[in-house]
C-alpha cells in the first residue's frame, strides 16, 4: 500500500431535523456575520431557508443571501459572492444545496481570502496563499460529495471551461445531513448523483499504483450499497434506510475512504468535465455517458482489475482463463445498470450529436490546449482522449 496523509476535518451532524442545529454550530464557532448561499427555488419552496432563518436569527446571527447557483456553477456567481462578502465583511459561508452550491462557495471563500483573481487560481496561475474564508452545508443532493471534499468545479462562461481547484483549507467545518431533504429529488437527480457516487469510487479503484483488499472491499461494498438503495429510492423516494444509504456513501465516496484521490485514475472526470463544460450537462449523466468508452479503451493495461469488479461487484462468472472477457462483461452489467436507472451510456443518449470539429474541440480543452495528459491508470494524450469521445459519441 501507498504510504498517504489523511485529513477529513469536517464534522458531520447527521440524521432527521439536524438542519435545526445549525445556529448553535455557527454560535459555537463564534460566527455573527454569515452569507448563506443556494441554488434555485427548491430550497424555498420545501421551507428549508425558512427553517435556516429562523435558527439564525433565534442564535442572533446576521445573515446575507446569495441564490441561483445552477449544476455546473458559474465563475459569474463566484464573482458575484466575493463582491458580496467582501461588502458586507462577511466571516462564514453557509452553502445549502449539493455539490454545486458547496462548489461555489468554496470558490468564494478562496476569492475573499486571496489577493489574486480566483480565475487565476483555478488555473494554476496563482496560488491560494491565505486559505479559504470558513464554510459550512446543509445538503439537499448526495452526489458530489463536496462536503467532506477540499475539491471545487467551476466553470468560466468565457470559453466555457471547466476547472477545479483542490487545497486543504477548501473543507467545510461542518457538513448536516438530512436524508429527509431528499426525499423530493426528481429521479434524474437521483439517479445522476448516485452515478456521481459510483464514479468518484471507481476513479479510486482504477489505479496502478499498491491496491491493499481492504480497501478494495470498502470500495466494492460502498458499490454495491449504492446500486441497491438507488433503485429502492426510484421505487420509493420517501424510504429514509435508502436515501440515508445514499446520502453518506456521497461522503464516504469523495472523502478518501475508498482509496487515495492522487492515486486514483480521473480520467472520466476530466473527460466529462469539458462536455458538461460545452453542453452543460448533468455531471453524473455525463459520467455515465463516457465511461463505458474509456472503460473499453484501457481495459487492456490491467483487465484482470476490471475482472475483479465485475466479479465482485457485479456478480459476473469468473473466466480465470479469460479475465479480458470477464471484463467486458462487467463493462457490460455496469452499463446495463445505468440504463437501468435512466442514465446514459452514450454521449448521443444525452440529445447531443458530436461533429468531428467538437470532438477535436473537447480533447483539445481536456489536454489544457495539448500541454497534458490525463489518467493514473492509463495515461492518455490528445490523440487518445479524441479516440475516447469518438467512441462515447
Amino acid at each position: 500500500m501507498n504510504a498517504f496523509t489523511y485529513l477529513a476535518p469536517t464534522k458531520i451532524i447527521f440524521g432527521k431535523n439536524s438542519e435545526n442545529k445549525v445556529g448553535s454550530l455557527l454560535t459555537k464557532g463564534g460566527y455573527k456575520n454569515i452569507l448563506i448561499h443556494y441554488g434555485g427555488t427548491s430550497a424555498k419552496k420545501s421551507g428549508l431557508l425558512d427553517r435556516v432563518y429562523a435558527a439564525l436569527k433565534d442564535a442572533n446571527i446576521t445573515y446575507h443571501e446569495l441564490g441561483g447557483v445552477v449544476p455546473n456553477p458559474r465563475l459569474s456567481k463566484v464573482y458575484e459572492g466575493i463582491e458580496l462578502c467582501q461588502a458586507h465583511s462577511i466571516d462564514f459561508i453557509l452553502a445549502v444545496g449539493g455539490g454545486s452550491v458547496i462548489d461555489s462557495a468554496k470558490a468564494i471563500g478562496y476569492g475573499v481570502k486571496n489577493p489574486a483573481d480566483i480565475w487565476d487560481l483555478f488555473t494554476g496561475k496563482a496560488r491560494i496563499t491565505n486559505g479559504c474564508l470558513p464554510l459550512g452545508t446543509i445538503v439537499t443532493l448526495p452526489a458530489a460529495g463536496s462536503e467532506m471534499s477540499n475539491v471545487s468545479v467551476v466553470t468560466n462562461e468565457d470559453g466555457l471551461l471547466k476547472r477545479s481547484l483542490t487545497h486543504e483549507s477548501g473543507f467545510c467545518q461542518f457538513a448536516i445531513m438530512n436524508p429527509e431533504l431528499t426525499y423530493s429529488l426528481p429521479a434524474y437527480q437521483t439517479a445522476s448523483g448516485a452515478t456521481d457516487i459510483i464514479m468518484h469510487t471507481l476513479e479510486r479503484y482504477f489505479t496502478t499504483g499498491e491496491t491493499m483488499p481492504l480497501i478494495d472491499s470498502i470500495a466494492e461494498s460502498l458499490l454495491i450499497n449504492v446500486m441497491y438503495n438507488t433503485k429502492v429510492a426510484l421505487k420509493n423516494p420517501k424510504d429514509y434506510e435508502a436515501r440515508a444509504a445514499i446520502m453518506w456513501a456521497a461522503s464516504l465516496s469523495h472523502n478518501g475512504v475508498t482509496g487515495d484521490r492522487n492515486y486514483g485514475d480521473w480520467s472520466s472526470h476530466q473527460l466529462e468535465h469539458e462536455l458538461s463544460g460545452l453542453f452543460d450537462v448533468a455531471h453524473g449523466a455525463g459520467l455515465a455517458a463516457i465511461w463505458g468508452s474509456w472503460a473499453r479503451y484501457v481495459c487492456q493495461t490491467n483487465p484482470a482489475r476490471f475482472a475483479q469488479l465485475a466479479v465482485n461487484v457485479l456478480g459476473v462468472p469468473n473466466r480465470f482463463n479469460d479475465p479480458a472477457a470477464t471484463a467486458l462483461e462487467g463493462i457490460e452489467a455496469l452499463e446495463e445498470f445505468f440504463h437501468s436507472i435512466g442514465m446514459p451510456t452514450s454521449i448521443h443518449e444525452m440529445g447531443i450529436e458530436l461533429t468531428e470539429e467538437q470532438i477535436k474541440e473537447l480533447a483539445y480543452k481536456c489536454s489544457f490546449m495539448g500541454t497534458r495528459t490525463i489518467g493514473g491508470f492509463q495515461k492518455l494524450d490528445l490523440p487518445d482522449i479524441e479516440a475516447i469521445y469518438r467512441m462515447a459519441k
